[in-house]
């Protein structure tokens, strides 16, 4: 590990959790250079849920190269393109009775989340935007102004203006947050000006497994219809399938204007689209560009993987059967720690195990876990979440093993608190 620590930046972050050196992959299993396999429960931050290498989406990439493909196309119009779009229009959106138009940003999650800012505030001539407590949206400057976490914000050092935080669901318990934010809207000396758009998670991944209700994200559409505020859905990392469902809003029947898409809607290769309803779409042409917006690479992986698992409802249903698995793992090692006060939340295949009687709990289990061969990271405003994200196409067999490995992590961290308390006395 010299070499990184030697010549690459100190900002480097997940290599510090899981110290080894990675070679290869394959589906839901990392291997080091010493030939040792690690379960995924990562799965590239949510960007690898049709898992690593996919025979699929390997195959098309291969056989596209070989036939020198255009890999890189600008905003031009290719055939890699050309299919997506329709595999995009036919496959995804038609049967959910959506019409959206498809804009391709650049590679990146933020690239799409800066592009629908800047269309939101366009389209309705206002600059603020209202987002969520423990809200993450990314780290460019337009997307960190709407991301609440501190650990980011204040060492930005930019002015972080034209953004208004509201309570998410939840945040105060069991009360209606959203009445909250509707009187601020309604009260013209709040000093909260009429946003251009409100943004969200309908599950807030690095923000702690944040869980938003059906009849909440009803509500929170009325009162954007109400107050004439565009609505709009970063589905980057719970999306592309991750609660079963290809969009996370899907459950609520809720109609956003805007959605921002990236992680695994390239297959595991950058790539960024923001959905807009059509007639939002009034930028100029060369309005908002980027020389990576037509990585067709990443086109390809993308609907390979559309018309290989959203042609039909196997995939959804295999994400639903393993919740089950997953939820009864992860109530059934809190039910043996009832003095931790442990909570267990999520949808699909994202869900957060919280320690709350010891929010420093959730770093050492990662810790324990991965010294078992398991990589699974931590979420939340305090690192205080152990955040299971494992890829959605991920074996039963492998992943009750990895969930196994974990209930030996936790066992393993409260074994070693309990012997360092009795120690104490």
């Amino acid at each position: 590990m010299r070499v990184f620590e030697n010549h690459e930046s100190e900002v480097r972050g997940y290599i510090r959790s899981f110290p080894t050196i990675f070679e290869t992959s394959k589906g839901a299993v990392l291997t080091d250079e010493q030939g040792t396999d690690y379960i995924d429960f990562f799965a590239g931050a949510g960007t690898l849920n049709y898992g690593h290498n996919n025979d699929h989406i390997s195959a098309a990439l291969i056989d596209y190269l070989q036939r020198d493909g255009i890999v890189h196309g600008l905003d031009m119009a290719t055939t890699a393109k050309k299919e997506l779009i329709h595999a995009f229009q036919e496959k995804i959106l038609k049967p959910r009775n959506l019409e959206y138009k498809m804009q391709f940003t650049g590679p990146t999650g933020t690239n799409a989340v800066e592009t629908a800012l800047k269309l939101a505030r366009l389209v309705k001539g206002r600059s603020n935007v209202i987002a969520f407590s423990n809200g993450y949206h990314g780290l460019s400057q337009g997307s960190l102004a709407v991301t609440a976490n501190n650990e980011y914000r204040d060492e930005s050092f930019i002015s972080r203006c034209n953004a208004t935080f509201m309570p998410f669901d939840g945040y105060f318990g069991d009360v209606n947050t959203l009445e909250y934010l509707r009187k601020f809207l309604s009260d013209s000396s709040s000093g909260v000006d009429t946003p251009a758009a409100i943004i969200l998670e309908t599950i807030q991944g690095e923000g702690g497994i944040n869980v938003a209700g059906k009849q909440w994200l009803q509500e929170l559409e009325s009162i954007c219809r109400e107050y004439d505020i565009l609505l709009i859905v970063d589905d980057i990392q719970v999306g592309n399938g991750r609660t079963g469902e290809f969009f996370s809003f899907e459950f609520a029947g809720i109609n956003p204007d805007m959605v921002t898409i990236s992680k695994s809607i390239g297959g595991g290769l950058p790539m960024a689209m923001l959905l807009m309803k059509p007639d939002l779409d009034q930028w100029k042409p060369g309005e908002h560009t980027g020389t990576f917006r037509g990585n067709n690479l990443a086109f390809v992986a993308s609907r390979v993987a559309i018309d290989q698992y959203w042609s039909n409802d196997d995939l959804s249903n295999a994400v639903f059967y393993k919740e089950k698995i997953v939820r009864e793992a992860l109530e059934t090692v809190a039910a043996k720690y009832p003095e931790h006060d442990i909570n267990v939340r999520g949808r699909g295949l994202v869900y957060g195990f919280e320690v709350r009687s010891d929010f420093s709990a959730a770093g050492e289990i990662s810790k324990a876990a991965f010294g078992r061969n398991l990589v699974i990271e931590t979420a939340g405003s305090e690192n205080q979440v152990v955040k299971f994200l494992p890829p959605l196409t991920i074996d039963e067999e492998t992943l009750r093993e990895g969930l196994k490995r974990f209930e030996e992590a936790v066992d393993a961290v409260f074994a070693g608190k309990q012997k360092r308390l009795s120690e104490a006395f």
